[in-house]
């Protein structure tokens, strides 16, 4: 293997791991939260828990799934905002547990090679490279929010850090 491929894959490897590793701390988040605070927003311009749950679907599907993986872009945007939704905690985190799973299967499949091909999603021309890492940043991202509206909403320390990488696995609950 080629040095670009070793670090392909190390990049692809690492980017599995990340995905898990925020998965681990999303679905701890939700777990906690009482099923009404999934969908509490504090005011007009903060998202709920469960829409940015709805939110972070959306996108993986839309830039790994289908922008990396080929499947077609059934991404309604729009929808993940909706104030008037409220699924149960529950079918959210099967919901994060099969798209986590199919982006995973997605990227441990890829053929590094490929990373500097450049695909069109969301209307951005990007690299292979440039969606895998944006989605990855964009979910952390994300979680960031959702454990800080946990502890804000539970008043307490989540004990996050403590979390291995291996705290995750699709298909799995954590």
């Amino acid at each position: 293997m080629r040095a670009e491929e070793k670090l392909g894959a190390l990049f692809i490897e690492t980017s599995r791991e990340r995905l898990g590793r925020h998965t681990a701390k999303l679905r701890q988040c939700v777990s906690l939260l009482p099923e009404e605070a999934v969908w509490n927003r504090t005011n007009k311009h903060v998202n709920s828990v469960g829409n940015l749950v709805l939110h972070l679907c959306g996108n993986v599907r839309q830039w790994i799934i289908s922008g990396i993986g080929g499947a077609e872009d059934i991404r309604q945007r729009p929808q993940e905002f909706r104030q008037d939704v409220f699924l149960p905690k529950e079918e959210l985190l099967t919901m994060v547990d099969e798209i986590v799973q199919e982006a995973d299967q997605v990227l441990a499949a890829f053929d590094v090679r490929r990373l500097g091909e450049v695909r069109v999603i969301q209307g951005y021309r990007v690299s292979c490279l440039e969606a895998i890492y944006s989605a990855i940043e964009h979910w952390s991202h994300h979680v960031g929010q959702i454990i800080h509206i946990t502890k804000a909403t539970l008043d307490r320390d989540l004990a996050l850090t403590h979390l291995t990488p291996e705290g995750y696995h699709p298909g799995t609950t954590a």
